[in-house]
């Protein structure tokens, strides 16, 4: 199965505080025809998922307010099913211990590029590629 066709299926969350990227992956996402609900802070995320769940959440760790792994912490009871991914500049060995310790399943450094995202999900969502 191709992900972008997965991806049409599935809710979609992406907390950053950085306009450019909330507006890049919504701009690749909608290429593809798959939705995208985003966020500038997790107090604002905590909001969205107050009565819903989503399929994959990624935030980055640098917010203002709440961090990405305090979000992903507050999360991780009523969301364990979600797919989670954290994205920062910062990332080092104490972020990414702490960030799986929060529930997250992988960890990306900015900047990134999409194929980085694509190849994450692809993994986290056991997608079958052609050889």
């Amino acid at each position: 199965m191709n992900l972008y066709a997965k991806l049409q299926n599935l809710k979609i969350l992406l907390i950053d505080d950085d306009e450019w990227i909330r507006d890049s992956m919504r701009l690749l996402l909608a290429s593809e025809a798959c939705g995208l609900v985003t966020c500038e802070t997790a107090e604002e995320a905590l909001d969205v998922l107050h009565g819903q769940t989503f399929d994959i959440i990624i935030a980055d760790y640098k917010l203002p307010g709440m961090n990405g792994i305090a979000f992903f912490e507050r999360i991780q009871a009523p969301h364990p099913a979600a797919v989670k991914i954290l994205i920062s500049a910062y990332l080092d060995k104490a972020v990414i211990a702490d960030a799986v310790g929060a529930g997250v399943q992988k960890t990306i450094e900015k900047p990134f590029k999409p194929e980085t995202i694509e190849a994450a999900l692809i993994k986290l969502l056991a997608i079958d590629t052609p050889d």
